[in-house]
């Protein structure tokens, strides 16, 4: 597979500019040349940026970085990571897992999640590691970036994780409110959508997982059947402003009386119209303050 410099500035943090300087003064990469004389990396330059990446963000220079064997690049990746902290460590982990998916390495990719799990913790480590990945991927907000392959693969270890978490807590009685959580009917990506579960099953609430791709006229249904206190979805594909706006206000007429809760494509949630019940999740740490509030408990 090849990748544009836009790609590469999207999947690695580093502007365009910057790369094509990292280039030319220190022989970084080796771009291919298309017809029209655009460059073109592969997956075996992708890699080594990445790597070089990771080793700029813990303190060396790009000058000896470009200097070093892919042996010796390896070898001070591995003493980074073990003496490394905060936001690098974070950096480290984000920028290898993206390495080991693009290389589709699932025993690699697979352990070092796990490994970050055991460090911070499930909750934690998908706010500083998984949910980082999927911006730089772009699996949530520009699915067709990279390839498909690659996105199904990424997302499928993420989410066979998040399964097994759920599946490892404590079945308890629950003490919380109803929850209705579920995805638009041409939205799949329900990744963000399992863990705002994980964490309200943590919380003792009731969640009522639907899953993607539901119908609105399923949300009917559950609501002429179920007591529903709170409805959790995402937006997450770009869509234009009036037909967002349309779905939302059918969405708004069914759930009347319960409180909406509305996270995921900031551009396209940002245009719509405000509504008395619609509460707009901006992040994780907004949604763990909703559900942990004395109101929601």
């Amino acid at each position: 597979m090849t990748y544009s410099i836009a790609d590469l500035e999207q999947l690695s943090g580093i502007h365009s500019h910057t790369i094509r300087i990292w280039e030319q003064r220190y022989s970084a990469l080796n771009p291919l040349r298309s017809q029209g004389n655009t460059r073109l990396y592969d997956d075996q330059q992708l890699r080594k940026l990445l790597n070089i990446v990771s080793l700029n963000k813990g303190g060396l220079k790009i000058s000896k970085i470009c200097s070093l064997s892919d042996r010796e690049m390896d070898e001070l990746l591995e003493q980074q990571f073990y003496h490394s902290s905060g936001d690098q460590e974070d950096d480290y982990y984000v920028t290898q897992l993206i390495r080991y998916g693009l290389a589709f390495n699932e025993q690699s990719f697979s352990q070092l999640i796990d490994q970050g799990i055991d460090q911070f913790g499930f909750a934690d480590c998908y706010r500083k590691i998984i949910y980082p990945l999927l911006l730089r991927l772009g699996l949530m907000w520009r699915k067709d970036d990279i390839c498909p392959a690659h996105e199904h693969f990424l997302s499928n270890i993420i989410r066979q994780k998040i399964f097994t978490h759920i599946n490892n807590l404590q079945l308890e009685e629950d003490s919380g409110q109803s929850w209705l959580l579920f995805l638009p009917e041409d939205e799949d990506h329900d990744i963000g959508l399992l863990f705002a579960s994980y964490m309200l099953r943590i919380q003792h609430h009731h969640v009522i997982f639907l899953g993607s791709k539901v119908p609105l006229d399923s949300i009917k249904r559950v609501f002429s059947t179920l007591n529903v206190d709170h409805v959790l979805l995402f937006m997450i594909k770009s869509r234009l402003a009036p037909v967002a706006q349309q779905y939302i206000n059918q969405l708004s007429e069914i759930c009347s009386t319960t409180q909406i809760h509305l996270a995921g494509n900031s551009e396209v949630i940002g245009k719509l119209n405000q509504i008395d019940h619609i509460n707009w999740i901006k992040n994780i740490d907004e949604f763990e303050k909703t559900i942990q509030s004395p109101l929601h408990t």
